[in-house]
């Protein structure tokens, strides 16, 4: 799944084009691509008709659409779901799940396009808060991190397991996890309950510091599936310190990473620089 960088990404590209632009017609081509929603397809398709897009929002990896008074288009990207943006018709795949004919606030045509090869991704239209559940995220204004350190040690699991914990902290997934505990210097396993205040509030800033590099590369891309508006992939993979790196030499101390298996998820570190005492 995209995380925070790769979600931001997107979201500026959608903000910098469909602000102020009207929905004029929108056609769902698979049903998944709208799972979840009262009403279906028809709901979707009547429910953005006329809409204007007043804001694009995130929270965590979560984006969704502000439509200026008649809620919100949450958009989940899933492990796969693009979100596309050319002239009516440039668009072009097998993966197209939904089409939206938008009027731009310059008058000028628009076609957004979902693109989602594994159809793990959807759009839902909500009147609330689309995400209630889910915490702010370290690049967020209003982020507290002593609040957030002190909730982090209330939990016994191990901290990276805390760290992909959307309801204590959002945005990072497995691969910011393993960049920010490397960089913190400590090992996965590590109790979040056992970690001092001041350890914690290094993990979550070196997380932020490691989404805002992501950020300015674009993101992270691995394959084709991740993209921007403009079909471009990030490459902050290439910056990597400990995500997929196993048997590599630590760019610190030049140890080769290890790999173990937390939560069913891999996670990548060194065994010298993140000791676990």
């Amino acid at each position: 799944m995209p995380e925070l960088p790769e979600v931001e990404v997107v979201r500026r590209g959608l903000a910098e084009h469909i602000l102020g632009a009207e929905f004029e017609h929108t056609e769902v081509l698979h049903p998944r691509a709208v799972r979840g929603q009262d009403g279906g397809a028809a709901a979707v398709v009547a429910g953005l008709s006329g809409a204007r897009v007043g804001g694009v929002c995130r929270r965590g990896k979560y984006l969704w659409l502000d439509l200026a008074g008649r809620g919100n288009l949450l958009v989940h990207l899933g492990m796969s779901g693009q979100m596309l943006l050319g002239e009516p018709g440039q668009v072009v795949s097998p993966h197209v799940r939904i089409r939206s004919r938008l009027m731009t606030a310059r008058e000028e045509p628009l076609e957004l396009t979902f693109v989602d090869q594994r159809t793990f991704g959807r759009w839902e239209l909500t009147a609330a808060d689309p995400v209630p559940h889910i915490a702010l995220d370290p690049m967020d204004p209003a982020f507290d991190p002593v609040e957030t350190a002190r909730s982090v040690r209330r939990r016994r699991s191990e901290i990276k397991r805390v760290l992909l914990d959307q309801t204590v902290v959002s945005g990072i997934g497995n691969i910011y996890a393993d960049e920010a505990l490397w960089a913190a210097g400590v090992h996965p396993r590590k109790r979040a309950s056992a970690m001092r205040q001041q350890d914690v509030l290094r993990v979550l800033d070196a997380a932020r510091q490691v989404m805002a590099r992501a950020l300015e590369a674009g993101g992270t891309s691995f394959d084709e599936l991740y993209v921007n508006v403009n079909g471009a992939s990030g490459y902050f993979s290439r910056s990597l310190n400990a995500y997929g790196r196993t048997g590599e030499p630590c760019h610190r101390c030049g140890t080769p990473l290890q790999r173990l298996v937390i939560g069913g998820r891999s996670s990548h570190f060194c065994p010298r620089c993140q000791r676990k005492r």
